[in-house]
């Protein structure tokens, strides 16, 4: 065969074309791709904004970059990219809950977790075509938050966009309507960020804006700043009902991880050595006297109700002191298991009790626990009997002082907190455990939430912990003692009482239901839209 020069030149012609058709082929996969890898590292950089970094401001452009990925898109695309921002900012976030037993946990409950955000993003999608979006998109987002904190297995509100802000200019906006307010106000912020940025760059292109969409951007900006300045008066850490000295007792544990639990008279020795080392300096006048003492959540996991060498330990400690101390106790009652605060008199011994009301799942109580054994018998056993629910609020008289009592996990819920303070606590107590989670990011988050809650309800908060981070949080949310990580310490502080009630803690749910109400009518009015614009199209 022959090949002529005019067949070799069409092939040299052709080959150019077809790379380049090659790299447009490419080009344009990548664009697709883009809102996808937008979405997840934007839900990576709503992560960096929260504790332990005191990044919170990088909130809002991560709400910023999630409203352009969502903006005019479809609820199949919301669905899929809402799922990818929920996983980068679900994924490192929980990563402390495999710390013990592995990625299984961590990833299913990310995996569960990230639907509720991945229909956030429908709803943000849907009324992202709406006038005003940004209003009922960060609605939609608190929309989605109330449900996470309520199913599934009574909810789990960790990541909520308030526990980021213990650090930011948005923090009294708790006072003003809880945590859903205050995230409500970093997310319109965003939202509305990301609608100036679009009309500024449309005013380059063609020289004209829609006023009232300019409005509507610039005000989302604004409002939520201009407010949080304006609730800075709600926040004092001024006494308005005398003070109290208090201690936190600090006593480490044995070992980090799960294993702890298998040294419980150590943890309980621990937590009687450090008091009476406390009790100790307060004689030599090296330290304060407190007027009662604070010990954390499992200090003494060996029940001292029927446990005549644990009740010693505790009832020596307590005389050494001479005050009443509040211990962390598990105790068993008519067959049930109780994760319980006691209240312990050096002259009386326990007086008061307080049952944990908000217990884990998988942690105090295995649900499907026939279903979950049949697939890993270690993890039944590893829990194998389930804590059961108290039933009131706890609020301790120590030394006449009211202290409201949240154990634990129960202070990543608004409810558990607010009942404390509208059943009289004057101050808070956090008793936790996080020895389970090793040197983790939880102890922070944690940490955080608590920080939130004194500016929320205007309340000193004491923070005693197995093996840190103990602190003391003032009702304006400044961290003024804490301790460092698996180290025996106490804290002893004066600290004020009040008993004013700030306005999220009057109007409870209210802003709340209200902020979903409007998700709702937002909703409603975007879907009824859409459905008559398709009636006009078909006539």
């Amino acid at each position: 065969m022959t090949v002529t020069a005019t067949s070799v030149d069409e092939s040299d012609q052709l080959k150019p074309r077809i790379a380049s058709g090659t790299r447009a082929a490419w080009a344009r996969r990548l664009v697709r791709l883009l809102p996808a890898a937008a979405a997840a590292l934007s839900g990576l950089l709503l992560y960096v904004s929260f504790p332990p970094r005191t990044l919170w401001w990088l909130a809002p452009p991560a709400f910023a970059a999630f409203g352009w990925v969502l903006r005019g898109r479809g609820w199949k695309a919301g669905l899929g990219l809402g799922y990818l921002f929920g996983l980068g900012f679900l994924l490192p976030l929980l990563v402390w809950t495999g710390v013990e037993v592995g990625p299984g946990p961590w990833l299913a409950l990310v995996a569960i977790e990230a639907l509720f955000i991945a229909l956030v993003g429908v709803g943000v999608a849907v009324v992202s075509k709406l006038p005003g979006w940004p209003v009922w998109a960060a609605a939609v987002w608190i929309a989605g938050e109330a449900a996470r904190a309520r199913v599934p297995f009574h909810g789990f509100p960790w990541g909520k966009i308030a526990f980021g802000q213990a650090d930011g200019v948005f923090l009294p906006l708790a006072a003003v309507g809880g945590t859903p307010v205050l995230g409500f106000a970093v997310v319109l912020c965003g939202f509305g960020l990301y609608e100036v940025v679009r009309l500024a760059v449309s005013w380059r292109r063609t020289g004209t804006v829609r006023r009232a969409a300019a409005a509507v951007g610039l005000l989302s900006v604004a409002v939520p700043v201009v407010g949080a300045v304006a609730a800075r008066p709600l926040v004092s850490d001024q006494a308005e009902d005398g003070s109290v000295t208090v201690a936190v007792i600090q006593g480490n544990v044995p070992r980090a991880g799960l294993e702890f639990n298998a040294q419980r008279r150590a943890v309980l020795d621990y937590h009687a050595r450090e008091t009476e080392r406390l009790a100790a300096q307060v004689k030599a006048g090296k330290a304060a006297r407190p007027d009662f003492v604070l010990w954390p959540e499992n200090s003494s996991d060996i029940d001292p109700f029927v446990n005549p060498d644990a009740r010693t330990v505790i009832d020596t400690a307590a005389k050494a002191i001479g005050v009443p101390i509040s211990v962390g106790g598990v105790v068993e009652r008519d067959g049930k298991l109780y994760n319980e605060q006691i209240l312990w008199d050096p002259a009386k011994g326990p007086v008061d009790t307080y049952d944990k009301r908000q217990i884990q799942p998988f942690g105090e109580y295995l649900p499907f626990r026939s279903l979950i054994g049949a697939i890993n018998s270690n993890w039944t056993s590893m829990q194998r009997q389930d804590f059961s629910r108290g039933t009131e609020p706890g609020v301790f008289s120590m030394d006449g002082a009211k202290v409201g009592l949240v154990t634990c996990y129960e202070a990543a819920f608004d409810w558990a907190v607010r009942s404390e303070v509208t059943d009289g606590a004057q101050m808070i107590s956090v008793p936790s455990n996080n020895a389970t989670f090793d040197r983790s990011e939880m102890t922070y988050q944690q940490l955080a939430m608590s920080r939130v809650r004194a500016v929320e309800h205007s309340r000193t908060v004491a923070v005693p912990v197995t093996s840190g981070v103990s602190a003391f949080i003032m009702p304006d949310g400044r961290i003024t003692q804490r301790t460092g990580m698996f180290v025996a310490d106490s804290l002893v502080q004066k600290v004020p009482l009040r008993s004013s009630l700030t306005p999220a803690t009057r109007l409870g749910v209210l802003p709340e239901i209200a902020l979903v109400l409007v998700a709702a009518g937002g909703l409603g009015w975007a879907v009824g839209a859409g459905l008559r614009g398709r009636r006009a199209g078909d006539v």
